[in-house]
């Protein structure tokens, strides 16, 4: 791979305004084709072979006006009650409007339907029904909905939208948070580089990978469902990882200048070895985030789609845009002081050192010295933090934050306090059980089974309401509306959907043909975190043994790969830990703009644990790689831990740096679900590239010695070659 990737390297020098401008072709392409006939994001929640999706595909069959997309309009005045004849009266238009809305079967009437107005008479709702689901209606049918408040608020109302429809197409924003990143990012890089285009490069390899990457997105969007929470996760990944692998290249390249190789051969030679160490790397992050689709639900596996092409376009940007970029610079991309005169170095003699002996990386050397000479302390010492970092993961509880947990700007919010205040918490998240009542053809029995079974539901001490059994035309199929007693993300509402599958619904039928289904968005969510609880063991075993391969074939040893393995999985269990005790717990939330502690998103761990052991695997290789080099050009063991973290610590603290800014910014959204993980991943982070990467690694590689590189013959013969080494210098033949 190697002398494939310095080939492709002095290609794009060679033709460096060709590689230029074939990527603004491809870009300004990718874009234009995206606008034209990309699809748009759409919240497909369906989760098969669960329960809720049985009750839902069982009302699409024979139930099909009660099967579509839902809303809530939420009525509300702070003098007087709704039934004033004023209120009543705009009430009355705009709900008028909604029933003529496309697409809308039925809406009740919140002035004189059973139990829809609240106790003391402010508060009144209505329950619209759609004939399609909310993937298929889309944000138009938001809009068209929103419009019909104007009558009621003319008339004095408030007027708010909330249930499916709203809360699931809500609007998302990401707030200042790319900015925040791209900020802090130029900051950094010129704090590292002390050169002005040295530090604008990574950042503009980046964004020019994220458009590209994004525009693939896009248009995948044509052909399949993408959440509307892949595009800011993309950013996210996109500018992380797109500024660490061009830092790592073009930190290469100065070091090879530096030592002496001319412009050409530096880039033909970066991209040999730093280059192929982000081809291993981003193909590890690729892998672990494409692992998703074990997960087994449409929603995860398309975030894991959308990311993937991201982290894919900003490998090929790295090794293909850049290496033509430099081409252009030259040596500006070196500080002022170091901009002398370009000396070729003789073919065949052995380049100057820049393994970080000099007075650049002697306090990295100074402090890899000390960890290696005090192994086991630091050792001892690293493991126990990371372990007390990830106590609270042992409490982790997945589900799915409601709309509770938006913020009051947001009309659905609004809905949500209203309606949890005038009806009880419950009212947000209502429970669809699904009555199949076979083939019985005696109309009566079936009367009494539905009755037994609504009475049981009632009897329930989690459930605050349960309607009457609405029954299709066929009469083979029923309908039982059932509130529950606590908000949807409470683990109570949880308890109550497994209590009711599995001892009251099973006793209420027995007996009868008929068979009880549990359905509806909130059993949706309560499923899609089983389902993924179920899977995520074997998720982690499937990325872990994947990526112990890979890094068993580049560094051809045993030992090396089992331990960053360990040590991905402890630095992953740290960040597990702060987000359950931010989130779950609530530590700090206010800090980060949450009211209130939120269940864990079913999906983030598994989308955390992917791009973590992916990203992780970027330092992993970045040090190791130069580890290995100090220790087959011929020093010891201790001496090659000692001058390959001293050479690598500078570069992977700014880009651990940097990425944790990334991920930081995209705190400063709405969402929790990117609260969660834009916490998470700089946390995780933060943790590798400290404790791991400057403390642990080292530590764990001294005390191992030699051992390190022990590889059975047998394997070595099986295992195809990564190698990673500085190839041959070609400058003979320039």
């Amino acid at each position: 791979m190697s002398t494939w990737l310095y080939r492709i390297g002095r290609f794009a020098d060679r033709r460096r305004f060709w590689v230029i401008g074939a990527w603004l072709i491809l870009a300004v392409t990718a874009v234009g084709i995206n606008r034209v006939g990309g699809g748009g994001t759409v919240d497909n929640f369906e989760v098969p072979g669960v329960e809720s999706q049985a009750a839902i595909d069982l009302l699409k069959a024979r139930f099909p006006e009660r099967a579509g997309a839902t809303a809530m309009l939420v009525f509300h005045v702070s003098d007087g009650v709704v039934t004033d004849p004023k209120n009543a009266a705009g009430i009355e238009q705009t709900m008028a409007e909604v029933r003529s809305l496309d697409h809308v079967l039925t809406a009740t009437d919140p002035l004189t339907g059973p139990m829809s107005k609240s106790p003391d008479g402010a508060t009144a709702f209505a329950a619209v029904q759609y004939d399609r689901s909310t993937a298929d209606l889309g944000h138009p049918a938001v809009e068209a909905l929103t419009k019909t408040a104007t009558p009621a608020t003319t008339a004095g109302v408030q007027v708010e939208f909330g249930g499916e429809l709203p809360t699931v197409l809500k609007e998302r924003t990401t707030g200042p948070a790319e900015m925040i990143g791209m900020i802090a990012a130029l900051i950094i890089l010129f704090v590292t580089f002390r050169s002005v285009i040295a530090s604008v490069m990574p950042l503009g390899a980046a964004v020019a990978g994220l458009v590209v990457g994004l525009s693939l997105v896009g248009l995948l969007g044509a052909w399949i469902n993408i959440p509307s929470v892949a595009p800011r996760l993309g950013t996210m990944i996109g500018l992380g990882v797109g500024i660490d692998y061009a830092l790592f290249i073009l930190s290469r390249h100065r070091d090879n200048l530096d030592a002496g190789l001319s412009n050409s051969e530096s880039i033909g030679q970066t991209n040999a070895t730093a280059g192929e160490a982000v081809v291993v790397a981003g193909g590890t992050v690729v892998v672990a985030i494409l692992g998703l689709q074990l997960a087994g639900i449409p929603f995860v596996a398309a975030l894991g789609y959308s990311a993937s092409l991201v982290v894919a376009v900003a490998v090929a940007v790295a090794i293909t845009l850049l290496p033509a970029v430099l081409g252009v610079v030259g040596r500006r991309v070196l500080p002022r002081s170091h901009r002398q005169v370009e000396v070729r170095r003789p073919v065949g003699t052995k380049p100057v050192d820049t393994t970080g002996t000099d007075g650049t990386h002697s306090g990295w050397v100074r402090w890899a010295h000390w960890v290696a000479y005090h192994p086991w302390r630091s050792a001892i010492t690293a493991t126990f933090v990371l372990l007390l970092l990830a106590v609270p993961m042992l409490d982790m509880r997945l589900g799915q934050a409601d709309a509770g947990t938006d913020p009051v700007s947001t009309t659905h919010r609004r809905a949500y306090d209203l309606l949890a205040n005038g009806f009880g918490a419950g009212f947000n998240g209502p429970l669809l059980v699904v009555v199949d009542l076979g083939t019985s053809a005696d109309a009566s029995a079936d009367a009494l089974v539905l009755d037994r079974i609504a009475t049981s539901i009632r009897n329930d001490p989690g459930v605050r309401v349960a309607s009457p059994a609405s029954v299709n035309e066929a009469g083979d199929t029923a309908l039982i509306t059932a509130i529950p007693t606590t908000k949807p993300q409470d683990q109570a509402t949880s308890g109550l959907v497994h209590r009711l599958r599995r001892t009251t619904l099973p006793t209420a039928t027995a007996g009868t043909d008929a068979k009880a289904l549990v359905g509806g968005p909130t059993a949706g969510f309560i499923d899609q975190s089983d389902k993924i609880s179920a899977r995520l063991p074997w998720f982690i075993l499937a990325v872990v043994s994947l990526s112990f391969l890979l890094l068993m074939a580049v560094f051809r040893s045993v030992l090396v790969p089992l331990k960053a393995a360990l040590l991905n999985l402890l630095s992953i269990g740290a960040a597990y830990g702060v987000v359950v005790a931010v989130f779950q717990w609530g530590w700090g939330r206010s800090l980060i703009g949450l009211d209130e502690a939120v269940p864990i998103a079913s999906f983030v761990p598994m989308m955390m644990f992917a791009i973590l052991f992916g990203l992780s695997m970027d330092y992993e290789v970045f040090i190791l790689s130069r580890i290995r080099e100090e220790y087959h050009g011929g020093h010891s063991n201790i001496d090659s831990v000692v001058e390959g973290l001293g050479a690598t610590a500078k570069v992977i603290s700014a880009a651990a740096l940097i990425m944790i800014s990334v991920f930081l910014g995209f705190v400063a959204g709405d969402d929790p679900v990117v609260k969660m993980m834009g916490v998470g991943l700089a946390t995780a982070v933060a943790v590798d590239a400290t404790i791991v990467r400057m403390v642990l690694v080292p530590a764990t590689m001294t005390l191992v010695g030699d051992a390190n590189w022990w590889l059975p013959k047998w394997l070595d013969r099986l295992l195809p070659r990564l190698e990673l080494d500085r190839p041959p210098s070609h400058e003979a033949t320039d």
